[in-house]
Formats: C-alpha cells, sequence, structure tokens
C-alpha cells in the first residue's frame, strides 16, 4: 500500500481493536479448535479440522491486511480553521430539490456505514462537497443522476438529534 489513509481517531481506534482482538482471543481460540479436531485422527475427512484450518487462513490474512493499514494511517483528529467550510470529518446536513433533509459524514474508507450515513472521502458524493461552504450548493452525483443539494449546516461534532 502505498500513500496515507485518512481516517478519524475513533476509526483508528477501532481498527487497532479489531486487530488486536483477532490476534489475542479469536486465532487462539481457533487454533486450541484446530488442535483438539487434528487430535481426533483422520484429517481428511474431518470437516472442523478442514473448516478451522480454513478460518485461520482467513484471520491471519485479515491481521497482515489490519497490520500494513494501520502503518499507513493519517489521522485527523483537528478541527479545520475554517469551520464553514465542508473537509474530512464534517457532518454535513443537505437538502434536496423536494426540500428533503439529510445529514451525512464524510470519513476515511474503512469507516464508510451507510447506516449511519458516514460516506467514503473518496465516494463521488463527497468529493462534490469537499470545499463547499455553508449556505452554498453543489452539483452531486447519484446513481440516479445528478443532483443539487444546499448545504444547510456543517459541523465538526455530531449534529444534536
Amino acid at each position: 500500500m502505498t500513500g496515507k489513509v485518512y481516517i478519524t481517531p475513533q476509526g483508528a481506534r477501532n481498527l487497532r481493536d479489531e486487530a488486536d482482538n483477532l490476534w489475542r482471543v479469536t486465532r487462539p481460540e481457533v487454533t486450541r479448535q484446530v488442535s483438539a479436531a487434528a487430535a481426533l485422527g483422520d484429517r481428511s475427512e474431518n470437516a472442523d479440522y478442514i473448516y478451522g484450518k480454513k478460518r485461520l487462513r482467513e484471520i491471519d490474512k485479515r491481521i497482515r491486511y489490519l497490520t500494513k493499514r494501520l502503518d499507513n494511517l493519517e489521522i485527523v483528529d483537528r478541527v479545520p480553521d475554517l469551520q464553514d467550510t465542508v473537509y474530512f470529518g464534517a457532518w454535513v446536513r443537505l437538502e434536496n430539490e423536494h426540500g428533503e433533509i439529510s445529514e451525512l459524514r464524510i470519513v476515511g474508507a474503512d469507516e464508510l456505514d451507510t447506516k449511519l450515513g458516514w460516506i467514503s472521502l473518496n465516494s463521488p458524493m463527497a468529493k462534490s462537497l469537499i470545499g463547499k461552504k455553508k449556505k452554498s450548493t453543489a452539483l452531486v452525483e447519484l446513481p440516479a443522476g445528478n443532483t443539487e443539494l444546499f448545504i444547510l449546516d456543517i459541523s465538526y461534532q455530531p449534529f444534536d438529534s
């Protein structure tokens, strides 16, 4: 992996916690299960053994990914000077052409969560919003086509719901 990957402090903490949990809890537990299954004899037809070995490979692959990813993180933990402008980490309240209001947050790719309204910095919508000011419009590319959104508010703390 080359280059830095932007992430919020909470996102970085979540990735570190996942790596730590996989290494200290999940992997030893699966290793014990594989050892117990191997002790039963014939491994060629032992589903617990075969599945356990596959699971260990998946865990090891994820640990390697997280370790490399954590080395490339650029944790963005400061609020920008211009808080009326959309930057990484911003919560943005938008109004579409039909008067519908939505909220989203611009985060790193590892923090993407559509249920929370968190979108990746690399998404077309985020790219359309970055650098725009409060009370301005942005032409945003959506799957249904381009639409104009009005930026009602920008915050670097969660909006009160």
